[in-house]
């Protein structure tokens, strides 16, 4: 009997829209994306879009009514059940990052790049699987999973110091 082994966890769609230079390679993502994702289920597709000021500030107002540009938007799948069960990867969302915005919160917080950007994909990911920040308790839920996580892919605990 023939065994198939799966080695790619994770689908990356990764679209580079930004004018920036700085910005984590597709590999890198996927790299990331593959130390954390599959914790939470063990197949994941999703689009890493990197953006500049302009588009996220629009999609920002367009989506949460914020007329500025912001780190990173999460924008959940909605596909149908049956759609679904149809599908090779399940279909987690879209994740739309500023690289100016993130590089300088970076630099402000005195963060290594990869450290920040890391923690960007998975706290818009964290949010792609249901997770959110806007009571305390779910805050308080959603940062110690961020440290756990980060801490286990070697990066610092992202909320130090602020």
């Amino acid at each position: 009997m023939r065994q198939v082994r799966v080695t790619k966890m994770v689908e990356l769609d990764y679209q580079n829209a930004s004018t920036n230079k700085q910005i984590p390679s597709e590999q890198q993502c996927l790299d990331w994306l593959n130390q954390f994702l599959p914790e939470f289920q063990s197949l994941s597709e999703l689009t890493v879009r990197i953006v500049d000021e302009d588009e996220s500030q629009m999609l920002n107002h367009q989506y949460r009514d914020k007329a500025k540009p912001t780190n990173v938007l999460s924008f959940p799948a909605e596909v149908p059940p049956f759609i679904t069960e149809e599908m090779e990867f399940p279909l987690l969302g879209d994740l739309i990052i500023c690289s100016q915005v993130v590089n300088q919160e970076a630099q402000e917080q005195n963060k290594s790049f990869d450290a920040h950007w890391a923690h960007m994909l998975l706290h818009g990911s964290l949010h792609l699987l249901g997770y959110d920040h806007v009571e305390d308790e779910e805050a308080q839920e959603m940062e110690s999973l961020e440290i756990e996580i980060l801490q286990k892919m070697g990066f610092p605990n992202p909320y130090n110091d602020q």
